[in-house]
């Protein structure tokens, strides 16, 4: 039998005991990491080469192993649960960013402009083009926190 490799990603010490508990009796070589430490490991090309060699499915995310495909001794990992963002046009983000620059600045484009690192001129024409109302920024009062 083939020797196997479990990678335990997890602030929890008592996660790692569960999974190793889990397979107790079984050929099986355990590595467990912190999440800052697996983030700087996959930032470090021996550490991915590593992980290349011994587990390509996880590596590169392309067959991730899940209870189904690796049968009950899986923990999952748990992941932040995110909503499936929908893309943006450029021109919608262009628009936010110097909307939220000229109110930071209360109206002030030069200033906003600078802040963009984009010309006083090119801010002006883009504001045009977006139909954004600087002065709507100049009226906002300032609440107090």
């Amino acid at each position: 039998m083939a020797r196997s490799f479990v990678y335990i990603v997890s602030e929890n010490p008592e996660v790692a005991e569960k999974v190793k508990k889990s397979c107790e009796g079984q050929d099986v070589s355990f590595y467990t990491y912190s999440g800052q430490q697996w983030r700087e490991g996959l930032d470090n090309p021996f550490f991915r080469s590593q992980l290349v060699n011994g587990v390509p499915s996880l590596s590169t995310g392309t067959n991730p192993v899940t209870v189904e495909t690796a049968g009950s001794n899986v923990v999952a990992f748990p992941t932040p649960q995110t909503e499936t963002v929908k893309v943006q046009k450029m021109e919608d983000i262009e628009a936010k960013a110097i909307e939220a620059a000229i109110t930071q600045y209360k109206g002030n484009l030069t200033e906003a402009a600078k802040a963009l690192g984009i010309g006083r001129a090119t801010l002006y024409r883009k504001v045009k083009q977006y139909h954004i109302d600087p002065s709507q920024a100049r009226r906002r009062k300032v609440v107090a926190a």
